[in-house]
Parts: structure tokens; sequence; C-alpha cells
């Protein structure tokens, strides 16, 4: 994005400096690392950055609104309301699309946000291998407000454990030893110190959880929560799986209802110049006269599965939940970095944290995803280089 950087950057990159940098990052768990990893971070200048975080902070405000659980209280799916929800989520990732305005300008645009944890612990992982062997100008850093290793890994172990004994926080998952993210998770039981447990290890006594390790039972009195529970409801895991729906003396971060609440849900009660125009589609009373310039998503779906980028008419009428689905205005992704090749198009995720007893969250840090596919991710972008998971640095004032 800053292109005196970039220009620098590409000149000074080879192939044999990347292959040693991607065998170096292997090699704090050999073989786990199983997402694309870009060849290049991405340079933020800091007026972009400023329009990043004022779109944030003013989600936040609405976020943080009294009203906002009322408002929000019917995204979350009949069945899958999780008893004993806390007053917030404990994490929110918003991702901005690199977008290119009616001038030409370069823009955030929000494409979704979650509340739910992301690459946490691998984030902070990564960027100490990406200084290692690419050149980094000192005015520039991936993390924000005035975070460093040291206190954005305390910020997430406060978060995360709590008061809690270490051995009764679990990192909770289902199948977490063959999820595509698990280098993340095996990051966070690095820097925490937590054992990292699959839903079909977990045992029941009366309103209590129990895992074991080295033979010993031990209660779960916090559970750091990676199970999506969409996906939860379509995965068969057999008999006698503890059912985590049901009223449990466990504390969660976060708690499984914020996944809901802070969401693709959340788009349409959204009025901001970097958030996109978005209906709930059972809303729709007439379909828009551009319809090629809109996006058709589910509410709830993970790494873009069942969106419809070219959408039609035959489209809408085949939805046959449209409560549960989105239209939301196309955003024109910019091909803003430069490689040897065709340029890049990018996603930038802002990671905010929020500990109990603070009034709001805090931005901490990011990651990026680069793509030259029609959307972001592993699937639009086989076979394609400069491309996959990356971090922003910001230009510092």
């Amino acid at each position: 994005m800053i292109a005196k950087l970039r220009e620098q950057y590409n000149q000074k990159f080879t192939e044999e400096k990347y292959a040693e940098f991607l065998k170096d990052l292997d090699s704090k768990h050999p073989g786990d690392l199983v997402f694309r990893v870009a060849e290049t971070p991405i340079f933020v200048p800091k007026d972009f950055t400023k329009k990043i975080l004022d779109a944030c902070e003013n989600i936040v405000d609405f976020i943080t609104d009294p009203g906002f659980k009322k408002l929000t209280d019917r995204a979350i799916p009949q069945g899958e309301n999780v008893p004993n929800e806390n007053e917030h989520t404990h994490f929110i990732a918003f991702d901005f699309g690199i977008c290119e305005n009616t001038d030409g300008s370069l823009e955030p645009q929000l494409i979704e946000m979650q509340g739910f944890p992301s690459l946490f612990a691998y984030q902070a992982y990564y960027p100490q291998v990406v200084k290692k062997h690419f050149e980094i100008p000192k005015n520039f850093d991936h993390y924000l407000n005035g975070y460093n290793d040291d206190t954005y890994v305390q910020f997430l172990k406060e978060i995360i454990i709590g008061n809690h004994d270490v051995e009764n926080v679990v990192l909770l998952e289902i199948k977490p030893h063959e999820q595509k993210t698990r280098i993340d998770f095996y990051c966070t039981s690095d820097y925490l110190d937590i054992p990292i447990v699959c839903l079909t290890e977990i045992e029941q006594e009366e309103n209590k959880i129990f895992y074991r390790k080295d033979g010993r039972k031990i209660e779960i009195k916090r559970i750091y929560n990676r199970i999506i529970f969409d996906e939860l409801s379509q995965t068969n895991l057999g008999a006698g799986v503890v059912d985590i729906t049901q009223p449990l003396d466990v504390e969660w971060v976060p708690h499984p209802n914020w996944f809901y609440r802070i969401s693709k849900f959340t788009l349409p009660f959204i009025n901001h110049p970097y958030v996109p125009e978005t209906f709930f589609l059972n809303e729709v009373k007439q379909l828009p006269g551009d319809l090629q310039n809109f996006v058709l998503k589910p509410l709830f779906s993970f790494a873009g599965q069942g969106v419809i980028i070219d959408v039609t008419k035959d489209d809408i009428d085949a939805v046959r939940d449209p409560q549960n689905w989105i239209l939301q205005r196309k955003v024109k992704y910019a091909d803003v970095i430069k490689t040897p090749n065709v340029p890049a198009k990018a996603e930038i995720r802002i990671f905010y944290f929020w500990k109990d007893g603070m009034e709001r969250p805090v931005a901490v840090t990011n990651l990026a995803r680069l793509s030259k596919g029609k959307m972001i991710g592993v699937r639009y972008n086989m076979d394609k280089d400069w491309v996959g998971g990356s971090v922003c640095y910001f230009e510092k004032e």
C-alpha cells in the first residue's frame, strides 16, 4: 500500500529467502502449518489505519449500547441458546476489504465481523519469524494501542485463564488435531499452558464437566471456546457426547451466544460509510434494480461457504429460509499489492480484546489475507502465489 516500501520489499525478495522463512515458521510445530502463508506482509499507511479503527470504534459503540443484546436475541438459532451468557463477548474480529472508492482512492469496507476467537496465539508467533527473515521498517508495528509481544500475550492470558488454575481451563474444539487452524491451538497451549481438549473427551457428573490427563480426572471450570456451533450441529460425533448447550457449572470465553450476536446478523443495523449497505433477505420487499451489484450470504456459514457472488432472481427465489440470509452491496477490492506477476487483493482482520471489568474492548493486533481469486480463501486461490495468510504492519504516528 506504500509504493516505496513495496518496491524495496519486492526487490529484496527471493524464493530462497521465502523457503527459509517457511522452514523456520514450520519448525515450531512441524507439519501443522497447513494453510498457505503469503510471501509478503502488508505495509499500511497511518491514514488508512485511522479509517479502519474509526469504523471499528463506531461499531463498538453500537455493540456496547445497552439495547444490543435485546436487538440480537433472534440471532441465536432455536435450540442453540446456551445458558449462563455473560454481558459481553471477550473477543471481536473485524474483517475489512481494502477497496477502491468511486474516485479511485483506497478505503476499508467491512466484510464480516465475529464475536469469536481468531488466530490470536499464532499471530503473536508468526510476526516474530517474519522479522527474522524480512526487513520491517522501524516505524511500523503489527500491534495497536502500544501493545507488544509481552503485554499482548499477558492480556490474552488474563482473558482466557481468568482467576483459575491453568489445569482447570481448556481450549475446546471438535477434533482439534484435524482442524486447519490447529497451529493456533498449539501456539495457544505454548503461551498459556492450557490443554487442548476435544468435545468427545469431556465427561459429565451432574452439572460439572471433566477431562482426563495422566490418569487424573480434572474439572473444567473455564472453556476457551473454539467450537463453531453451526458446524457442531452438522457434525456426527456419535453417541455419548456431552450436550454443552445445557446449564453447566462452567465459564465460557467467549460465550457461544456471542458467535451469533456479533456476526453478519449485525451488519444490517450498522450505518457507516465503511460498512456496505446490507439487508435481511426476508425484509427486502422489492429486489434492487442493480441486483448484479449485490452478494447473497447465509448468516451462519464459515470460510465463505454458501456465498453467491453473481446473484440472480432465481438464486433469491431458491432460498427457503430468507430470514437466515443477507443481501449485501458488493465492494470493489483494489488490486493493491504489487507482486512479481499480477497484483493481489487483501483483507485486514482487526483483533479486539475485552477483559472482564473493561467498559469496552480494545484493538490489539491483526492478521491479513491476500488473494488473487474472486474471494478471499484457500478454495479461491489454488495454485496461485503471493496469496494466503499474512500480517499488517501499521505506520506509527
